[in-house]
């Protein structure tokens, strides 16, 4: 139940940013360009607070958070006295409206930028692309366990985030590509990952899985090190320096293997059966684990490495991007350019039919990632916030009636003929917009609800 409100809490603080400043962008163009603007809306539905300023704006906060509207005085919608007619929507210029509609998603973009600048400028961790178990096509390519990915195609590499989004496109086109590796020593290799040799199944989402590659990890023992005081391990008898052999049957070889052994043996059993070597010495011990979130646990942690042997791992395995004001506006530009491209790519392969549509995620896979990323700290929210502004402002930017894409195409249509596209057009514009958008939506929460289901 506290997952549960703590992920809406962090939807309402994400959105609620977003929407705001999304919302601003029109605000801030309309007024400057002379239109009244009547309200700003933050959320849908009756307002549970307003407040009203000097220019008889209403500044509204409403009880459905999933977004925003500014509404501008329009000779369309209501009767305009002839004093007020020239401060309307409708009465401006094409290039001014065009101006006012494409504020919002600018905003966007100007928020995820500077959520980037802000998370570059703080420094951020990130896991190198240093791969673990090869098998499969990243085997038969060459790539082997220990290897750094430092180049995929033509795009640079520094995280696992980064090696899937330079991936995904030549995986869904099942297109080859070159892959550029550094080993332990130093020595590159430039090799050829065969992706046109995808299973027709393929799912964008299992990318790494598909292709044979796993992040690296290091093989602790299976030993205990430590125990949680009066957590389920020490209170069912085990001990430091145990080795855990099985549980509830299933063999235990290294420490990563202990904790899939738990969710599945949890599925079977609310008692687990573990199997220890004790000096030597088979043992059986009965234990029930406490959940965690999504996760069961029972209370032990490894034995830790040699502190010489941990910081060379960590240098090997992490990074720290952090940057002076100047570098940092580079890298949160070309990020921006990064993640577009990467998006606009799977956008128009699901168009096709080249990508699934399992990818499109709605409010409550959103709520679980900005409740993930708060809990990972400032800067990995900072990164969840860029990412989603814009995908936004993408959004926003298509031609679907109803979006601000919508809006901007009819106004282009006029600025290029001279004419507004008809009424009787755009009504029937509308009710296509409204049923993809509704498709969309409903998907969304479908795709949500199997995730949820699948664990």
């Amino acid at each position: 139940m506290h997952d549960f409100f703590s992920s809406v809490w962090w939807l309402i603080v994400a959105l609620g940013l977003l929407v705001t400043f999304h919302e601003f962008g029109h605000f801030w163009v309309a007024r400057r360009l002379g239109v009244r603007v009547l309200r700003f809306s933050v959320g849908y539905g009756k307002p549970f607070w307003c407040k009203t300023d000097r220019h008889g704006t209403d500044f509204c906060l409403a009880a459905i958070p999933l977004g925003g509207y500014v509404k501008m005085l329009d000779e369309r919608e209501v009767e305009i006295p002839d004093a007020l007619r020239s401060q309307s929507f409708n009465s401006k210029p094409v290039w001014a409206r065009i101006a006012i509609v494409a504020a919002g998603p600018v905003f966007n973009l100007i928020f995820a930028f500077l959520a980037f600048w802000l998370m570059y400028m703080t420094g951020v961790h990130e896991m190198r692309p240093v791969t673990g178990a090869v098998q499969g096509l990243a085997a038969e390519a060459g790539i082997r366990r220990g290897d750094e990915i430092i180049r995929v195609g033509d795009e640079a590499t520094e995280s696992w985030t980064h090696v899937i989004m330079a991936m995904v496109n030549a995986a869904l086109d099942r297109q080859d590509i070159q892959v550029v590796t550094r080993d332990e020593q130093g020595r590159e290799a430039v090799l050829t990952l065969p992706l046109s040799r995808l299973p027709e199944d393929f799912r964008e989402s299992r990318l790494l899985q598909t292709v044979g590659l796993e992040p690296f990890r290091p093989q602790y023992e299976a030993v205990i090190g430590q125990l949680k005081p009066d957590g389920p391990a020490a209170r069912a008898g085990l001990q430091s320096g145990d080795r855990i052999v099985a549980i509830q049957g299933r063999p235990v070889q290294h420490w990563r293997d202990i904790g899939e052994a738990i969710q599945k043996g949890m599925t079977e059993s609310a008692t687990l059966q573990v199997d220890i070597l004790r000096d030597d010495q088979p043992l059986q011990v009965k234990v029930v684990p406490y959940q965690d979130g999504e996760r069961y646990l029972v209370g032990i942690s490894p034995k830790p490495l040699p502190k010489a042997e941990m910081e060379k791992l960590r240098q090997r395995l992490y990074v720290e991007l952090r940057y002076g004001p100047v570098a940092a506006a580079e890298r949160s530009f070309e990020e921006m350019v990064r993640f577009t491209g990467a998006t606009l790519g799977m956008l128009g392969r699901m168009v096709t039919g080249k990508a699934s549509l399992d990818s499109i995620s709605g409010p409550i896979t959103i709520a679980q990632f900005a409740r993930d990323s708060a809990r990972m700290g400032f800067e990995r929210f900072l990164s969840f916030l860029g990412i989603l502004s814009l995908s936004l402002a993408i959004l926003n930017l298509l031609p679907i009636p109803m979006l601000d894409g919508g809006h901007l195409l009819y106004y282009l249509v006029e600025a290029v003929t001279g004419k507004p596209v008809s009424e009787s057009i755009q009504i029937v514009a509308q009710y296509f917009g409204m049923a993809i958008l509704l498709g969309l939506m409903i998907l969304a929460f479908y795709n949500d609800i199997l995730r949820i289901a699948g664990g």
